[in-house]
């Protein structure tokens, strides 16, 4: 049954339904037929998104910017010196004026509070397209793109390998949302927020599925239907690269590594990938390997998500 969508936010998976996030499955699904077969769904005709950058950004931005695009409408980029957001003007205040203006937002950003204060104050939908604590149109897209591989969400394993970061936090609302068992194999050090963790095993224990916290990397990837890793500093934590290396380089998904998990495993990078830490080239490149079809999802999975909620 169709939920409607209309005017909400998307800050976290965590707070969507079961049911709203196979609808945006379903979309996606539909509108990427639609644009391999050329034709035209301008849903969104005369809308405007508002889309606010403070990090720098390939994918994200461009994915949002051709997608509202395909979807009929136009999208307003505003880098890190186009807005006084938080600077000589208060978030609340922005999102007041930018609701007079815009039909949606996206935002990708450094402070989670952020998004959620603009969302807070203003009056339309506001997408999180990143924040340092969640990223949750990737993992939107990442899910996606394992049902689009394995048929199914229930019932596979997937193991995350590295930081346990904003891609762990989301992963781990995402896969517990839906009833995949996640394994999450970090260093002791980098482990995800304990918040969130517990959150994910309440979920996984309603929907029966399994939320395993490691740190053995061999361990964590046995049997597994999908590999996960992203990049070992995120933005924001060049400085940190060396001492990061030093701890995770255990944790590299190589193709030793990877004979632990099943044959018909596949791997997945939201991207950037820094081949050679995290992955190496054997495995990025390799047939098992997806990472492009799911960087292409973003397209899709981001689009459904825009034209249901604005």
């Amino acid at each position: 049954m169709a939920v409607n969508m209309k005017g909400k936010s998307l800050i976290s998976i965590n707070d969507l339904t079961l049911e709203e996030i196979y609808q945006i499955f379903d979309l996606s699904q539909s509108l990427k037929l639609k644009k391999l077969s050329d034709e035209p769904h301008p849903v969104l005709a005369g809308k405007t998104l508002g889309m606010i950058f403070s990090k720098p950004s390939t994918r994200t931005r461009i994915s949002f910017q051709v997608g509202i695009y395909h979807l009929g409408g136009t999208g307003m980029y505003f880098g890190p010196n186009d807005l006084q957001l938080g600077k000589s003007e208060n978030v609340s205040d922005t999102a007041k004026v930018l609701s007079r203006y815009l039909d949606g937002i996206m935002i990708r950003t450094f402070s989670h509070q952020d998004v959620i204060d603009l969302a807070k104050y203003g009056s339309i939908p506001v997408i999180n397209g990143l924040t340092d604590l969640l990223h949750p149109c990737q993992v939107l897209t990442d899910l996606f793109t394992v049902l689009e591989k394995k048929r199914t969400l229930r019932g596979l394993k997937m193991a995350y390998l590295g930081d346990g970061n904003n891609m762990a936090h989301s992963l781990l609302h995402g896969c517990s949302k839906v009833g995949m068992d996640l394994t999450l194999a970090t260093p002791s050090n980098y482990k995800p927020v304990a918040e969130i963790v517990n959150n994910a095993k309440e979920n996984a224990k309603y929907m029966g599925s399994k939320i395993e916290i490691l740190e053995d990397p061999v361990e964590a990837v046995k049997d597994a239907d999908i590999i996960y890793t992203d990049v070992w500093a995120s933005m924001g934590q060049e400085s940190e690269a060396q001492e990061r290396r030093n701890y995770f380089m255990k944790y590299q998904v190589n193709p030793e590594l990877v004979k632990n998990a099943k044959d018909d495993y596949i791997f997945m990078h939201c991207l950037p990938a820094h081949r050679g830490d995290e992955v190496v080239n054997e495995v990025a490149d390799s047939d098992n390997s997806v990472i492009f079809d799911e960087a292409e999802n973003r397209l899709h999975v981001q689009k459904a998500v825009m034209a249901l909620v604005m």
